[in-house]
């Protein structure tokens, strides 16, 4: 069973439109716990393709990718 913060996560996430991009801080701040920003990378790790969840939408506080390697490029593809 997901705790509730995971539970709001996932709904913010999946309220995201195309065309959107938005950061793991504002994430985390919309689902109730401003400091959870690492719980959301997490979250996104974990639930992303069980969840459905557009993963790739979401960029760091400076509005950069923060994958590296395939994991980027596969990112700004999806967002390109």
């Amino acid at each position: 069973m997901a705790s509730e913060f995971t539970e709001k996560v996932i709904a913010v996430l999946q309220a995201v439109p195309r065309g959107t991009v938005t950061t793991y801080g504002s994430v985390a701040a919309l689902a109730g716990n401003p400091q959870g920003a690492r719980q959301v990378v997490r979250i996104l790790n974990s639930s992303s393709e069980k969840q459905g969840l557009p993963w790739h939408r979401v960029v760091n506080g400076k509005g950069t990718i923060s994958l590296s390697g395939e994991g980027a490029v596969i990112q700004r593809g999806l967002l390109e």
